[in-house]
């Protein structure tokens, strides 16, 4: 497809959002000719992809309470789990099991390929969790998570009964270790972090920020500072440590020294998450709204 053509199909889909327009890719990450897909719309509200080690994408339909499989190599979805806790975001740890932030009960999920749930945490210090969003496992298995507050119309809860602020939380990989690893941020939202278990990323939409971290012993963090001055929901990550961010202006890529250097547009309301699917992690897979999307890349994913 020529770029004149690819313009005038991003433009005939305007009507949907703020994010139409053409591709920008500045530093060939984007394979020649390639063109975002629509794979599937008619959900609620997609979000939370993890990429399992075959390369499908287990995704959530968070108003409809269920998670949604979509298989690399047959390019058709299926409903993995109903009644799924009203998951957000989502990861997979190195046994193969769904980490899920199940926010209906403000609780982190451990989901089995059988689809079997386990319970990880639903409390801090006696107290609910406000309700988890995203979370990023590192290769050693220890998790962030972060819990901000975004008051839902299907909780009774009473609001006392949840955390102080809205804080980024570390558990150690063998469960024993539940800590807040950083109390200063306004609303933390999406996470991710390098495949070396070094350096995480996390986005504060409250400040319109985006913070990077070193990770240091025993999960604790420093040496904090801004990446980038724009907040973002879901965010991914390739093996040139380029940061792709995410929001209503659809996915944009970011290198090491916080340039933009790739711009996709995505033709929905807002773009909510992203990640490398397939087995060579090529696929950039795309939750956005009512639909999820994908386009083939050149770099690699990591996770």
């Amino acid at each position: 497809m020529t770029n004149k053509l690819l313009i005038l199909t991003l433009c005939a889909f305007s009507f949907f959002g703020k994010s139409q327009g053409q591709i920008v890719d500045k530093k060939n990450l984007i394979e020649k000719n390639a063109v975002l897909e629509k794979i599937e719309g008619d959900f609620s509200f997609t979000e939370g992809p993890a990429v399992s080690r075959l390369g499908d994408v287990y995704f959530s339909d968070q108003p409809n309470d269920r998670i949604i499989k979509w298989s690399f190599f047959t390019g058709k979805t299926e409903v993995f789990m109903e009644n799924a806790g009203r998951s957000n975001g989502m990861f997979f740890d190195k046994e193969g099991n769904l980490i899920a932030c199940a926010d209906m009960d403000n609780q982190l999920w451990s989901i089995d390929p059988e689809g079997n749930k386990t319970v990880l945490i639903e409390s801090y210090q006696g107290k609910k969790l406000n309700g988890p969003n995203d979370l990023f496992i590192t290769p050693n298995g220890d998790m962030y998570i972060t819990d901000p507050l975004y008051k839902r119309d299907y909780w009774t809860r009473d609001p006392e009964s949840l955390q102080d602020g809205e804080h980024l939380y570390f558990l150690s990989s063998n469960r024993l270790q539940f800590i807040r690893v950083d109390e200063k941020l306004e609303r933390p939202n999406g996470i991710i972090g390098t495949p070396d278990g070094k350096t995480l990323y996390v986005a504060d939409p409250g400040a319109k920020k985006i913070f990077k971290y070193d990770i240091i012993e025993d999960g604790y963090l420093a040496n904090k500072e801004v990446y980038l001055e724009r907040g973002s929901d879901g965010m991914t990550i390739d093996f040139r440590g380029n940061l792709y961010v995410t929001g209503a202006d659809g996915v944009k890529i970011y290198n090491k020294k916080s340039e933009e250097i790739g711009h996709i547009p995505v033709p929905e309301k807002w773009t909510a998450n992203v990640t490398f699917a397939g087995p060579d992690r090529k696929t950039l897979f795309i939750t956005a709204s009512e639909s999820v999307y994908k386009i083939r890349m050149r770099v690699y994913g990591t996770h």
